[in-house]
């Protein structure tokens, strides 16, 4: 799929947003290997603490429904649902996106218009560690 739809499927995620105490709202749309597409917004929470990213939601979807080969994720936000920058995914996020992908796994961050940036999980996540690694 090209990145262009990804992040297609990303700014739709991002109207389903709740986020009624920051006002930034976030979309995630995960490729799986077998061309599967899920979607995830942000869901705050007045506690923060439970809050949960767009990308998480799109990766504990698929998991749930038994996904856990994984090719690229797009992710775009912005105040008031506007695309106003960059929004790159949050530590725990990346720590996830680990736990499921591979360094090759591609994170495609959208931008203001068509402008976005193609980043691998090794270039956001360096010097990571996975569950396989401790399981030996």
């Amino acid at each position: 799929m090209a990145p262009e739809k990804l992040l297609e499927l990303a700014r739709e995620a991002m109207t389903r947003a709740y986020a009624p105490y920051s006002g930034y709202k976030v979309g995630a749309a995960l490729l799986c290997a077998d061309g599967t597409v899920y979607g995830g917004c942000n869901i705050e929470n007045a506690a923060y603490g439970p809050t949960n990213c767009a990308e998480r939601t799109a990766i504990f979807k698929a998991v749930f429904d038994g996904k856990r080969d994984f090719t690229a994720i797009a992710v775009v936000g912005g105040k008031d649902g506007q695309i106003t920058g960059a929004f790159p995914p949050c530590g725990v996020c990346r720590q996830v996106m680990r736990e499921f992908c591979r360094d090759d796994f591609l994170i495609y961050i959208g931008g203001a218009g068509d402008d976005y940036q193609a980043l691998t999980l090794a270039q956001i996540l360096p010097h990571s560690f996975s569950a396989s690694e401790h399981m030996t």
